[in-house]
């Protein structure tokens, strides 16, 4: 059983940063890929990013490559997504997840979600 906490949501301008941090608790994390979704209103929850369990492999969407970076902490129980260049189109509830599948990128193949977290992008 793996429970997770996200945090670091908010407002933010068109062209900033933020980072988003992902608390897992369980024995366990260290064997899981962990990977990154978002949801906006009125669509279906789509992949942002995932890492491998070693973090020796990562994969991201075409829209955010080159802006948005997923990393983990197996130590800490922690895995994180620094986003840049945010526009208003990232605006979404983020929502980290835990798969048993390497490098999944459909939500059906995640095992654990946490709740969500805000992220709002002004123009």
């Amino acid at each position: 059983q793996v429970q997770l906490v996200e945090s670091g949501g908010g407002l933010v301008q068109a062209g900033g940063s933020l980072r988003l941090s992902c608390a897992a608790s369980g024995r366990t994390f260290s064997s899981y890929s962990m990977g990154w979704f978002r949801q906006a209103p009125g669509k279906e929850r789509e992949f942002v990013a995932v890492i491998s369990w070693s973090a020796g492999n990562t994969y991201y969407a075409d829209s955010v490559k080159g802006r948005f970076t997923i990393s983990r902490e197996n130590a800490k129980n922690t895995v994180a997504l620094q986003m840049n260049s945010l526009q208003p189109e990232d605006t979404a509830v983020y929502f980290c997840a835990a798969s048993r599948y390497i490098l999944a990128g459909n939500p059906s193949s995640y095992d654990y979600w946490g709740q969500g977290t805000q992220v709002t992008v002004s123009s």
